[in-house]
């Protein structure tokens, strides 16, 4: 591994507008070996963790450069921390309520938090694009079901939703109480819906029809097949 592929990994890392996989880096060092790249991206690692003001993290699957936290006070003063990019306190306790339950429904969400209804905050969420509909709830009304993004992992710092802190730790941090129900064990550590939703073929693969029962008249459909 030279250094200038070292310093080329270094410069896509930290022009990236997002996390930046290896994946990604192969493709765009196309002719370079991958153990190289992989090595660049390890020596960048043990470059980043000495004393500087930048640091190297690993989120939502991918390498991001980013400014060290006990700095952040500073660089807010750079960028005069506009009042409209911050979230307010409903608007954290219910993004909590969809990160601990998710996929989770507007109805759900407003039953959780002891409101009548969530959904101008619901809108502010999808808007800032940290939450998304990942489908509908087969239930009467089949309602919108919602789940977090990739831009919530990043902007929360976290690889996937198994680095959730636990919901104490978390009110703590926030400064206030969330939902006593967010502390039933019910959280979702599964791959996130980050693309698009299941095909309905894949529904029927993962849900087949079950066979009619004995003396269930059976329908023809189209072409003359029975259903």
């Amino acid at each position: 591994m030279s250094d200038h592929l070292k310093l080329i990994v270094e410069a896509l890392i930290f022009a990236s507008p997002e996390p930046i996989t290896l994946k990604v880096l192969y493709k765009l060092l196309e002719g370079e070996p991958r153990e190289d790249i992989d090595a660049a991206v390890a020596a960048l690692k043990s470059d980043y963790e000495s004393p500087r003001g930048l640091q190297l993290v690993e989120v939502a699957g991918g390498y991001q450069i980013t400014t060290r936290p006990e700095l952040h006070e500073w660089v807010r003063k750079l960028f005069h921390d506009r009042t409209t990019q911050k979230l307010s306190v409903q608007s954290l306790e219910t993004l909590a309520v969809i990160a601990y339950k998710q996929p989770v429904t507007a109805a759900e969400i407003a039953e959780i938090r002891g409101v009548s209804s969530s959904g101008g905050v619901l809108s502010t969420l999808v808007e800032r694009r940290l939450i998304k509909t990942v489908g509908r709830k087969p239930v009467v009304g089949r309602p919108f079901m919602y789940a977090t993004t990739r831009e919530f992992l990043e902007r929360f710092g976290l690889s996937d939703l198994s680095d959730l802190p636990k919901v104490d730790e978390l009110s703590d941090a926030l400064g206030f109480e969330l939902p006593a129900a967010l502390s039933e064990p019910v959280q979702t550590t599964t791959a996130l819906p980050f693309e698009t939703e299941p095909s309905p073929a894949a529904e029927q693969a993962r849900e087949p029809e079950s066979a009619p029962a004995a003396g269930e008249p059976q329908v023809a459909g189209p072409g003359g097949k029975v259903h």
